[in-house]
């Protein structure tokens, strides 16, 4: 059975994964909601302006009344700024699973930041939520993603093949998952 005590906040070496503020309007504009590629790789819209974001904010805040709403806001506690957001956007209770999604700035890609975030989403869904199955997903044009996901420790499942109709041409969508043996063996850790 999951135990559901929705999204509490996750501190890493270099991250605060916590829940949305109204105050974060201008670090995710400026960061990642405004970016059209960023917004495209995980199918969601592009939000241009600082009206948007709030609608979108309001949107993630009204889910923390919820006690199976995930959702963080990705903190770099260096520069104190909203730099992009990971969620298990997808919680199944009855079949004790729940998938990740996340996206990070291209001003904050190639650090580690979207590794480090999902590693303690990962960690919050099997030891906080008690999960038996985290699944994740990517776009096949999406390399840098999976190269995030293959440093998590999640094992390929199979492809939906033409998934997605983007500019033109279709793409695929991969799918990944950890186990609880898997990952209470150490699998995530690596």
């Amino acid at each position: 059975m999951l135990t559901h005590s929705g999204t509490k906040t996750v501190e890493t070496q270099r991250l605060i994964l916590r829940r949305f503020r109204p105050a974060d309007n201008a670090s995710v504009l400026k960061n990642w909601a405004s970016d059209a590629h960023l917004q495209a790789m995980y199918s969601e819209p592009v939000y241009p302006d600082l009206e948007a974001v709030d609608g979108l904010l309001a949107r993630y805040i009204a889910g923390y009344e919820k006690p199976d709403y995930y959702r963080w806001a990705i903190i770099e506690k260096e520069c104190g700024e909203c730099i992009g957001q990971i969620a298990y956007f997808l919680v199944d209770s009855k079949n004790h699973f729940a998938e990740i999604e996340y996206c990070v700035g291209a001003a904050f890609q190639c650090r580690g930041y979207a590794t480090e975030a999902t590693k303690a989403v990962i960690a919050y869904g099997f030891d906080s939520m008690n999960l038996h199955k985290v699944q994740i997903c990517t776009k096949t044009i999406n390399v840098p993603s999976r190269r995030v996901i293959e440093k998590c420790g999640f094992t390929y499942e199979g492809t939906l093949r033409d998934y997605f109709y983007m500019d033109g041409e279709y793409v695929g969508r991969h799918y990944f998952s950890i186990l609880r043996s898997e990952y209470e063996s150490g699998i995530a850790a690596q």
